[in-house]
């Protein structure tokens, strides 16, 4: 019987050379007959990244505002009007700086022309502002009920009652 000798160890450019890559990368499922699965993969990813990354700008430059997934409640729709994004005129440019303030300049913002908030409630009045408006929304609408059952009531009695 013949007697196996250790091999010698292959280190540096000898050990890669004697490397396969296609086995290497079939094990770990990259093989030749992966590759058309992959390219696929790739390209759906692509398509994917790009559709949402189109989106994401129109999202940003839209014509028909913020696209919201929840509806906004009643305050903060009667309030967006605050919110959105004005063109101001560069400092500069005196005809643009005429034009807007013949639109109406700075009306409507928060900051004067001194540059101080101009402000007579604070976000704690605001709210209880809010509070008290929905308050007596409900309340009208519980008088309205009661008043219509009253009436219901009446006209099937037999009073005449509009």
């Amino acid at each position: 019987m013949v007697r196996k000798r250790f091999q010698e160890a292959k280190t540096g450019i000898a050990y890669i050379k004697s490397m396969d890559a296609e086995k290497i990368l079939s094990k770990i499922g990259m093989g030749r007959e992966d590759r058309y699965f992959w390219k696929q993969i790739g390209k759906a990813l692509l398509c994917t990244y790009t559709i949402i990354g189109a989106v994401w700008l129109y999202n940003e430059t839209s014509p028909l505002g913020w696209w919201t997934l929840k509806p906004r409640p009643k305050e903060e729709k009667e309030l967006a009007h605050l919110y959105e994004r004005r063109e101001f005129p560069y400092p500069g440019d005196k005809e643009a700086m005429e034009e807007f303030i013949a639109k109406g300049g700075m009306i409507g913002t928060a900051i004067g022309p001194k540059g101080s908030v101009e402000s007579d409630k604070d976000a704690y009045n605001y709210q209880k502002e809010l509070q008290t408006k929905k308050f007596e929304q409900e309340a009208q609408k519980l008088w309205f009920r009661m008043r219509n059952e009253v009436i219901q009531e009446l006209q099937e009695k037999g009073y005449d009652i509009e």
